[in-house]
């Protein structure tokens, strides 16, 4: 049995007796630096600081525009790596039946019983993570199973941790079902700033914890919605390691 006492609770509690099996795994995983989805637009952004900088470098006798422009273009450039980043996680654990994972880096800022009623049309416990500017932006899947169901929504840009975000906001749906025969429904929700909402999840589909669904690009929420009568183990305020923290635990 797994031992949910201490909270919050990160795959680190569960590594000691798979260390050779999670070693095995990690060496298999694609080592990515920096998110396939920030690839184009690093580029670019470098693309056009080089030739703005060399503009003024060349085209200026007085050198102190120049160093101006280039310090702000590395602290501009510096920040858009770190937002791009993505580390290297696995879960650690074997035996994930009935765990729910985060699915994003963050902070908890819902957790409470709402209406659903683009899948389910019943009660759920919805639990809630705002990632802000200097949060990881990748988004993992919360629970092993298989995809049911994908969709997009258009909608409005309003700040994410507004609770109208959730259903006026542009968002993607994923609903997977586990091995156990339990849905759970993970939304990704655009933010004032998020303006592009990247779903990696197919219909019919195998998934995985230590697997991308996906990628918000500027701060950002991932809502999950869970049968009422899950065990929850984060607090409202909590911060949140996306693939590390476990929120609950299925009936």
């Amino acid at each position: 049995m797994l031992d949910f006492q201490n909270k919050p609770i990160f795959a680190d509690n569960f590594y000691s007796k798979n260390k050779t099996t999670y070693m095995s795994r990690l060496k298999k995983l694609k080592k990515i630096r920096i998110h396939r989805e920030g690839t184009h637009t690093l580029a670019g952004s470098l693309l056009l600081l080089l030739v703005v900088n060399s503009a003024l470098y060349f085209g200026l006798e007085c050198k102190l525009p120049f160093y101006i422009v280039a310090v702000v273009s590395i602290v501009l450039y510096g920040m858009l790596v770190n937002f791009f980043r993505c580390p290297i996680r696995l879960f650690g654990q074997e035996d994930t039946e009935k765990i729910v994972v985060a699915p994003a880096d963050g902070r908890i800022v819902v957790i409470e019983e709402v209406d659903e009623n683009e899948y389910f049309h019943d009660r759920r416990l919805m639990i809630s993570i705002f990632m802000s500017v200097i949060n990881v932006h990748a988004n993992w899947y919360p629970v092993d199973g298989t995809v049911k169901k994908v969709a997009h929504h258009n909608g409005k840009f309003m700040k994410a941790w507004l609770p109208k975000a959730s259903t006026d906001n542009e968002r993607s749906t994923v609903v997977i079902e586990t091995p156990e025969g339990v849905e759970v429904m993970a939304r990704q929700i655009a933010g004032a700033m998020a303006r592009r909402i990247v779903t990696y999840a197919e219909p019919g589909e195998d998934c995985y914890i230590d697997e991308h669904m996906g990628f918000i690009k500027f701060g950002s929420r991932v809502d999950v919605y869970l049968p009422l009568g899950t065990e929850v183990f984060v607090k409202m305020g909590q911060t949140t390691t996306g693939n590390q923290t476990v929120i609950a635990k299925l009936k």
